[in-house]
């Protein structure tokens, strides 16, 4: 998504995005390193309704991805996510929850001092976002320069939808095991 906002919108104007990533996702990762896991152990179904709240957006966005004409990023009718978007996207993107939770559960133990160990592995997440992040948004900005024509800006926007739903079908295949062949 990082490198579509690059293409589309240039590196200037997907700034905010990238914050929102960078700093997002490491306040998912203690926010989960300190609790908020328990509360899904708690309220399971409330896993399921982020789930599949968050997937029923991934595919709205796939769809605006896909759909974003040329004429419409230049005219100003479609804008990059701002910073609090991005930030919240984290917390409806499954992809996220798995890395967070993983995360925590790999790298925390029950000897050690846990709250020092989330703290840790946040300030891993924090410092490796940034360059990370930012190579992918560097590369959709230099890619954004070769697609001049916008035709090849359209594919690009079509095949980067496409991406973001094929990056949702496990998620969705979980979900329809879990509600129609759990019972099975």
């Amino acid at each position: 998504m990082i490198m579509s906002s690059g293409v589309n919108y240039g590196i200037k104007q997907s700034v905010p995005h990238w914050l929102g990533i960078c700093l997002g996702f490491p306040l998912m990762v203690l926010l989960v390193g300190l609790g908020f896991g328990v509360i899904f152990d708690r309220y399971p179904h409330l896993h399921q309704l982020i789930k599949i709240a968050g997937t029923v957006y991934l595919i709205w966005l796939a769809w605006r991805i896909a759909s974003a004409r040329p004429e419409t990023i230049a005219t100003g009718k479609s804008k990059p996510f701002s910073f609090l978007q991005a930030a919240l996207f984290q917390w409806v993107n499954g992809k996220a929850w798995v890395m967070a939770s993983g995360a925590v559960a790999a790298f925390t133990s029950v000897t050690g001092v846990y709250w020092y160990q989330v703290m840790m592995i946040t300030l891993a997440f924090l410092l490796v976002a940034f360059p990370c992040v930012g190579i992918w948004l560097v590369f959709g900005a230099g890619l954004g320069k070769v697609l001049t024509k916008p035709l090849l800006q359209r594919v690009f926007n079509i095949c980067m939808g496409f991406i973001l739903l094929l990056s949702v079908v496990p998620v969705m295949i979980e979900i329809w095991r879990y509600y129609f062949t759990a019972a099975t």
